[in-house]
């Protein structure tokens, strides 16, 4: 049977989130329970009712990437305060996943590593898809779409990105089903209003409609009137953030004529 701290380690060096809680005052002090997303635990803080209970809260704050002390009766009665509980959250990076190596992923792959994203850089094309074209990248692949998400699809969560930039329909309407399918925070796919809306018949052909078609931001990024691909990545980076924390941002999708308009006169 695998320790607890061997659990601890084990998740900590695959990158899968994972939290551990301590009683650090009354009940059994110093007593451990590691908690992964989905509720399973190794150890106990010394009652099945306060492991449930604290279990449920650390699952609660792993979401939220919080680290904190929170306080039980000595069988997890609420607004008790008997025993005091410290829960650490151990969060990997979020993931960004950038399908196209095209000429604005690696402007958007250098602005992701800015914000603090593992990024990941995929396309089924090898001679495009190189670590020289992108150094900055934290992998990359040399993949189609289903095997991206087969690999990444389960750690996707609402703090992670997945952007879109590739036009061709093999690519990028796989990409969008399998993207919709996760819990991924953010999914932003570039493209003129034009190519999107082809897009979307593409999309209902599979089956892709209603609240997963909402979820998508495209086109891509905040309106800005950005052009090159390094202002593009801001505009996209600006997007996700607004996005994670439900700030209002004039976006693209939200607007109407060409994306790239002419500069305001002076």
């Amino acid at each position: 049977m695998v320790g607890l701290y061997e659990r601890l380690r084990d998740a900590i060096v695959s990158e899968r989130p994972v939290a551990l809680a301590t009683v650090i005052e009354g009940g059994k002090t110093g007593a451990k329970l590691v908690v992964e997303p989905g509720g399973e635990t190794t150890g106990t803080l010394g009652h099945p009712e306060l492991d449930r209970i604290v279990s449920r809260d650390a699952v609660g704050e792993l979401a939220a990437g919080r680290t904190g002390v929170r306080h039980y009766g000595p069988e997890g009665q609420a607004r008790e305060t008997d025993v005091s509980v410290f829960i650490e959250s151990f969060a990997p990076p979020p993931l960004m996943i950038v399908f196209g190596a095209v000429d604005f992923t690696a402007a958007l792959a250098r602005a992701g590593k800015l914000l603090g994203f593992n990024v990941i850089v995929a396309d089924a094309r090898s001679v495009f898809a190189t670590v020289k074209r992108f150094p900055m990248a934290d992998r990359v692949m040399v993949a189609w779409p289903d095997e991206v998400f087969d690999a990444y699809g389960d750690r996707l969560g609402p703090h992670d990105a997945v952007c879109i930039l590739t036009h061709d329909p093999k690519f990028d309407v796989p990409a969008v089903q399998r993207a919709v399918a996760t819990g991924v925070g953010y999914i932003g796919v570039m493209g003129s209003r034009r190519t999107h809306a082809t897009r979307l018949e593409r999309l209902r052909e599979v089956a892709v409609d209603g609240k997963d078609i909402d979820r998508l931001m495209a086109p891509i990024g905040l309106d800005i009137g950005s052009r090159t691909p390094e202002e593009t990545a801001v505009s996209v980076c600006a997007e996700i953030i607004a996005n994670r924390t439900g700030h209002a941002a004039p976006s693209l999708r939200d607007g109407d004529g060409p994306i790239h308009r002419p500069p305001a006169a002076g």
